[in-house]
C-alpha cells in the first residue's frame, strides 16, 4: 500500500490532536475511590441554607454511615435510618424511615431532612470535617466526634428497655431524666421528676449503685411512672452497661433498663 507523503504531516497532526483530547479528560467518578465515611460518628454542626447558617441546637445530633450502605442518626427529635450509597465523592440518600416522637421544636430537623436526600457531593477537610452539598448549593456541615467517656458525660435518658424491646419515654418527660457518673465514685441525675445522688462502683462492664438519695417533689403520673422504672433499674444491684460512640445502654439482670445519649462533647 502506498501512502501519499503529503498526507503524513496531516495524519501526524491528527494523531497528536486525538491524543491530546483523550489525555485531557480527568478521571470519572468510577475511577475515584469512595470517600471514607463509614465507621465514624459524624456530629451535625450546622446547616447552611441560602447562605444562612443554622447551628445545631444540641451536640447530640449525628449521622453514621454503615459499611453495608446505610445511614442512621438523629437530627433533633427523631431517629432516622435509610439507604446511603457512596460512589466516589458522591452520596446518594434514599427515603428515610424515622421514629414518630412529637417534639416542641422540629425546625432544624425538618430542614435537615429536606437537605439529606438524593445525590449529595461529599468533601472531607483534614479527615475530620465533612461537608455534604446539595445540587442547589446548600450544605450539611459535620465533624468527627469521638466516643463519649462514661465518666464526666451527661447522659440523657431517651428510651426504656424491656428485654429486646425499646420504648419511648412517657409523654411529657422527654429531656428530663439524665445521669452523670463522676470520677470521684458518685453519680447524680434526675429520674424524670426528682433529682438523685448515689455512690457508684464502676467495673469492666458493670455499674453498682449504692442507696439512692432522692428529693421528694410531688410529680404527675407520667413522671412517677418513669421515675419508678429508672429507680428500679439503678437500685437492682449490679447492672450491665455498654457504650457505642455516644449511646449508653444500661441493663438490669431482669432485662429492664434504659438507653441514653451523650449531650456533652
Amino acid at each position: 500500500m502506498r501512502i501519499n507523503k503529503c498526507l503524513l504531516p496531516v495524519l501526524a497532526a491528527t494523531a497528536t490532536a486525538l491524543a491530546g483530547c483523550s489525555g485531557g479528560s480527568g478521571p470519572s467518578s468510577a475511577d475515584r475511590p469512595d470517600i471514607p465515611l463509614a465507621g465514624t460518628h459524624w456530629a451535625i454542626d450546622s446547616l447552611t441554607v441560602d447562605g444562612a447558617k443554622k447551628a445545631a441546637p444540641t451536640p447530640a445530633l449525628h449521622v453514621e454511615f454503615t459499611p453495608d450502605g446505610r445511614a442512621q442518626g438523629n437530627a433533633g427529635c427523631n431517629g432516622f435510618n435509610g439507604e446511603a450509597a457512596v460512589d466516589g465523592d458522591a452520596v446518594t440518600v434514599g427515603p428515610l424511615t424515622s421514629t414518630d416522637m412529637g417534639c416542641a421544636d422540629q425546625g432544624f430537623e425538618s430542614t435537615f431532612r429536606e437537605l439529606f436526600t438524593g445525590k449529595l457531593e461529599a468533601r472531607l477537610d483534614g479527615g475530620d470535617r465533612l461537608t455534604l452539598t446539595t445540587p442547589g448549593g446548600d450544605t450539611i456541615n459535620l465533624s468527627e466526634q469521638a466516643a463519649a467517656p462514661l465518666k464526666g458525660t451527661r447522659w440523657n435518658v431517651e428510651t426504656l428497655l424491656e428485654g429486646r424491646t425499646a420504648a419511648s419515654l412517657p409523654a411529657g418527660t422527654r429531656g428530663r431524666p439524665h445521669l452523670t457518673v463522676g470520677a470521684d465514685g458518685t453519680a447524680r441525675g434526675n429520674l424524670g421528676c426528682n433529682n438523685f445522688t448515689a455512690t457508684v462502683k464502676v467495673d469492666a462492664d458493670t455499674l453498682t449503685f449504692g442507696s439512692l438519695a432522692v428529693t421528694r417533689r410531688m410529680c404527675a403520673q407520667p413522671q412517677n411512672e418513669l421515675e419508678q422504672k429508672l429507680y428500679g433499674t439503678l437500685s437492682s444491684g449490679p447492672v450491665t452497661y455498654r457504650i457505642q460512640q455516644r449511646t449508653l445502654t444500661v441493663t438490669a439482670q431482669d432485662g429492664s433498663g434504659f438507653g441514653a445519649r451523650a449531650t456533652t462533647r
